[in-house]
């Protein structure tokens, strides 16, 4: 395992360095052609990235969190600094095998600490709220369009709604269950023997039944509601993607991330079915893992103090996920700003010290070998930074 730091990770001589409502999680496909696979997992609600991955090296997390230090008891140790958290057993496993990493202390653009405006700017990729109507996940799938083809560039929203993500100029469509109650198991099992005996109404209908299952773990503020519907949603989502007719861009949506109280249950909670849905996405997708990428991301950070409740309030700097069977893994990308008083963002916050437009825009290039700068130029107009490099292995 290697842990890419620079100058700020040296902070002194002690660091070593109907179907039911939609809830979550909300699903998103865009059909492409080629080989290279793409999941977006948006993470709402503002993820804790020093849970994520805990900065236990700095000399200063002890004194902010130390009633979370048992939580790290035996966790993975990237060179003595960093620990993942435990729930992350399969992204754990892939960081081990060099296919998983963590870019820390990222953020966007934004410095305020509204859910709506935080998440619109994410989606968009705008340099302001609002300022952008469609999204930069669609404006990616208009340049696979543009280089590979009029099949490239068909989207598929499963939500309620067409996530803002893939909103935009390139083809679209969405599939939302309807407001009918939903019928019986009773009356589902006997339509089920109905169909049973006719192979193609009763593989149709098996595949209804497939996708309620999935629009029913939907999307909302509560998080995933069982590791079952977690593992459902990673096999489903790899079984959309796998072969030549297969979706290439897909968008996950998790909620349940605002953790203004009780942040380590609900935290190791919300991990663990995270976990659970990337490791049987990566198992569904069999040899193609070796073809596709991950990005999980959210809006921004919390707190680094717990608040009366022991849970974290809005913050700024958060902490990138980037996952593949092509991903230079292993390691943490941190330019670490460090967590003494004068080092955080406004005196409470991880100050952010890399842009995670730039995360975005080198992985999906490398990924997607696509034109680096042309790719921020497009997905995120108006910045002046560069996409990050490195992140796919040569």
């Amino acid at each position: 395992m290697t842990m890419d730091l620079n100058r700020r990770t040296l902070l002194g001589s002690s660091l070593a360095l109907g179907a039911a409502s939609l809830a979550l999680p909300r699903i998103a496909l865009a059909q492409g052609v080629g080989d290279k696979n793409l999941l977006f997992v948006m993470l709402r609600g503002a993820a804790d990235g020093m849970a994520m991955a805990a900065p236990l090296g700095d000399p200063g997390y002890e004194a902010l969190r130390g009633a979370t230090l048992s939580e790290y008891e035996g966790a993975r140790r990237t060179n003595g600094f960093f620990a993942i958290h435990p729930a992350f057993e399969q992204v754990g496993m892939a960081f081990d095998a060099g296919e998983a990493l963590f870019v820390h202390a990222a953020a966007t653009s934004y410095r305020e600490r509204s859910h709506f405006d935080g998440q619109n700017m994410l989606e968009t990729g705008a340099t302001q709220p609002y300022a952008k109507s469609d999204g930069w996940l669609n404006r990616l799938a208009g340049m696979m369009l543009e280089r590979d083809g009029e099949d490239a560039g068909r989207a598929l929203a499963i939500s309620a709604t067409m996530p803002l993500a893939l909103r935009g100029a390139a083809p679209a469509s969405s599939y939302a269950p309807n407001n009918l109650p939903e019928a019986s198991n009773e009356f589902k099992a006997r339509v089920g023997l109905l169909y049973g005996e006719d192979q193609q109404l009763g593989e149709l209908w098996s595949q209804a039944l497939e996708t309620q299952a999935m629009a029913n773990m939907g999307g909302g503020d509560d998080g995933i509601r069982s590791l079952r519907d977690a593992q459902a949603t990673g096999e489903l989502t790899a079984s959309l993607m796998r072969g030549r007719d297969g979706a290439r861009i897909a968008m996950v949506e998790l909620g349940g991330w605002d953790t203004h109280a009780n942040q380590l249950s609900r935290f190791r909670r919300n991990a663990r079915a995270l976990d659970t849905l990337l490791g049987a996405y990566r198992d569904g997708l069999g040899a193609e893992w070796a073809n596709t990428m991950v990005v999980v991301v959210t809006e921004f950070g919390r707190t680094v103090r717990f608040n009366g409740t022991n849970g974290t309030d809005h913050g700024t700097g958060s902490a990138a996920m980037v996952m593949g069977g092509a991903v230079k893994g292993g390691r943490v990308i941190a330019d670490w700003p460090g967590l003494r008083e004068n080092d955080l963002f406004e005196a409470r916050d991880l100050q952010p010290t890399i842009a995670l437009e730039s995360v975005l825009s080198g992985a999906i290039a490398e990924h997607m070998t696509l034109d680096p700068e042309l790719t921020m130029a497009r997905l995120f107009p108006g910045r002046s930074g560069q996409a990050l490099s490195g992140i796919v292995r040569s």
